[in-house]
């Protein structure tokens, strides 16, 4: 344990002293997130500082393989992440177009499940254990778009995904060593250099953020956070629940927000300020207020999770009612708070 929290602490120091150099380099090359009238900030911040966050997990990842001479996942892991990456920076740098971003994200979802297989099962509280064969394949490559894509979405405030990328990180940690059906070194290993590395480029991105993560780093953890339940066994559905409850207010904001733009027959890829957490700051909220609330959730996630593994009664239906609910009812009193208000 001694040795785990010294590589961990190792790993943040790193970190810290890497986004630092990163960022002056960022300045010299001009790569600016510039602010608009959809953005958060008001100053030219740099981006991309979230490439740290990227190196450092796949040189711990490699390590680990070369140790363990563990290759059969980190085969495909490795160089699907590593291209998730490239894609980001690509469009840090010089923004490429959603459809060629969908396109290739798609081709690396496919790949990513020839090597790493699909979810054969689902694991649904209250209903219990589904099997859906090859139904499971497009819902595979659905669910690694979906959640790469989820996680860029969300980090529009300083602070908000690096936060949460540490505590969703850290409840994988938990998830994949102490629960008892999910045991996954390659899925610890993965987390834990997640964790460590985003709470050092957190010491930067903290309000006022000093840099901002990027494509790089948004798009790649997403993707982590999607495979990460392909690592585990396919004999259950159980990996599939846990990665959702872990990312369940991401995925719920985006969804509803997705929905609600469709429904109004508004671009639902094109930039917009309609996320929930957006629309709390424009109502008056303090975005310090927003974070706290969505880490809330995570850690919730989280205990819920526990209460699972440890097969309370009353959790199941918390997972599979209460959460969807609870998030419906946030929406309903925000979107009346908006109409009081007259805000578009």
């Amino acid at each position: 344990m001694i040795k785990l929290t010294l590589v961990f602490v190792c790993i943040t120091v790193v970190s810290v002293f890497g986004v630092n150099q990163l960022r002056n380099w960022l300045k010299i090359s001009k790569i600016y997130d510039i602010p608009n009238d959809r953005s958060a900030h008001s100053v030219p911040t740099p981006r991309g500082g979230g490439l740290i966050i990227v190196v450092l997990t796949l040189i711990v990842v490699l390590i680990y393989s070369i140790l363990r001479n563990a290759w059969s996942q980190t085969i495909i892991f490795l160089p699907m992440a590593a291209l998730v990456a490239w894609f980001g920076w690509k469009d840090d740098v010089q923004s490429l177009s959603p459809k060629f971003r969908f396109l290739a994200q798609g081709v690396i979802a496919l790949i990513t499940i020839i090597g790493l297989g699909y979810f054969r099962f689902l694991t649904i509280p209250l209903i219990g254990e589904v099997h859906v064969g090859v139904i499971g394949i497009p819902l595979t490559i659905l669910w690694i778009v979906g959640l790469t894509n989820a996680f860029n979405f969300m980090d529009g405030l300083d602070g908000f995904a690096g936060g949460a990328a540490v505590l969703m990180a850290g409840g994988w940690m938990w998830v994949s060593s102490y629960s008892k059906g999910l045991p996954n070194e390659l899925a610890y290993w993965i987390s834990f250099a997640i964790a460590s590395s985003s709470l050092g480029f957190l010491w930067h991105n903290w309000p006022p953020a000093k840099i901002f993560m990027g494509d790089v780093a948004s798009t790649f953890l997403g993707y982590c956070f999607a495979v990460l339940p392909l690592l585990s066994s396919h004999e259950n559905g159980e990996p599939v629940l846990v990665g959702t409850l872990i990312m369940w207010a991401f995925i719920l904001d985006t969804g509803i927000t997705f929905a609600r733009r469709a429904i109004q027959h508004k671009q639902v890829f094109s930039a917009h300020r309609t996320h929930l957490y957006q629309r709390w700051v424009i109502n008056g909220m303090n975005p310090l207020w927003v974070n706290f609330i969505f880490y809330f959730f995570t850690l919730l996630a989280i205990f819920l999770l526990w209460g699972w593994f440890n097969q309370f009664r009353l959790f199941p239906a918390l997972i599979i009612i209460g959460l969807p609910l609870f998030w419906i009812f946030m929406t309903f009193l925000t979107h009346r708070k908006e109409h009081a208000h007259k805000i578009p």
